[in-house]
């Protein structure tokens, strides 16, 4: 069985960027596609972007498009999550998910969940 921690959220001024990293222990992260979701209060769980288990393709939400990039290091077991050019609508609890199901964009495809870093926007 999966478990995910994330780090790295924190307080950021607009325009400014962060890196949150996804550290991974159990078997499977090297064989499975994992994504990056974000919640803000009282708003759906949306997805952010994701990874094939290889690295070789990426999807991203149209809003993060050219300022976030997904990256996974295999040998170290973590998922990263770059953040540039970040905006106040970027203000969330970011999450790392492992894909368990066909659709890439929907939560319900996604099992182990970490329990999420804070990223605050300052404007």
């Amino acid at each position: 069985q999966a478990q995910l921690e994330e780090s790295g959220g924190g307080l950021v001024q607009a325009g400014g960027s962060l890196r949150l990293s996804c550290a991974a222990s159990g078997p499977t992260f090297s064989s499975s596609d994992m994504a990056w979701f974000r919640q803000a209060p009282e708003e759906e769980r949306e997805f952010v972007a994701s990874i094939t288990w290889r690295g070789d393709s990426t999807v991203y939400a149209d809003a993060v498009k050219g300022r976030f990039t997904i990256s996974r290091d295999n040998a170290k077991n973590t998922l990263y999550l770059q953040m540039n050019s970040l905006k106040p609508e970027d203000a969330a609890l970011y999450y790392c998910a492992v894909r368990k199901g066909p659709s890439v964009r929907s939560w319900r495809s996604y099992g182990y969940w970490g329990q999420g870093t804070q990223v605050t926007i300052s404007s």
